[in-house]
């Protein structure tokens, strides 16, 4: 069994692999999202990080955030969602929204939000939450949180494609500001 400081070192640093640079131990994802798990347990084990298969389902189990799906045969693995690599195919299935998402950010990035709409930065798509505590928690991440209401069902209805991701997190290419509203003090 593994404590929970180690499992959670595990766990970033294999975020930082399977969702942004696979190539810092000379691999690569395929299509999908996916890394075979030989290939990055070996490449985890050169950089200093020996983890054995039990350890990674472990890791895989417990993570709160579901971050990591296993493939159906049990020999890769690939991060839920939160990439910044491009991909040629997609680790999310396309689905209609909930009417109303949310989507947590800092107070200072919201006058842009509203101006120029909800856009992914650095990552592939851009990360709603269903709920208003959830959001808040991902704000607070990046300074005091602010939530933006996201009428999804309306979005949705216009074209804007959703996403649901493996681990149930919503995702959209962007979105445009007249589907925000503000439902948090700035």
């Amino acid at each position: 069994m593994v404590n929970d400081e180690y499992r959670k070192r595990i766990s970033k640093f294999m975020s930082k692999l399977l969702r942004h640079s696979p190539q810092a131990i000379g691999a690569d994802l395929d299509a999908e999202g996916y890394m075979p798990i030989a290939t990055l347990l070996e490449g985890m084990a050169r950089k200093g990080l020996r983890v054995g298969r039990a350890e990674l389902d472990e890791v895989v189990a417990r993570n709160d955030k579901k971050r990591f799906t296993i493939s159906p045969d049990g020999t890769a693995i690939r991060a839920a969602q939160g990439h910044s690599v491009a991909l040629a195919g997609s680790t999310a299935r396309i689905a209609e929204p909930p009417a109303v998402l949310y989507h947590g950010t800092a107070a200072a990035s919201v006058d842009s939000i509203l101006r120029e709409g909800l856009r992914p930065g650095r990552r592939i798509h851009v990360h709603l939450s269903k709920d208003v505590e959830t959001a808040t928690a991902v704000g607070r991440r990046h300074g005091r949180p602010v939530v933006l209401r996201v009428d999804a069902g309306r979005a949705h209805t216009a074209g804007v494609p959703f996403y649901l991701a493996d681990n149930g997190v919503w995702l959209c290419d962007s979105l445009p500001p007249e589907f925000l509203t503000v439902t948090t003090p700035q």
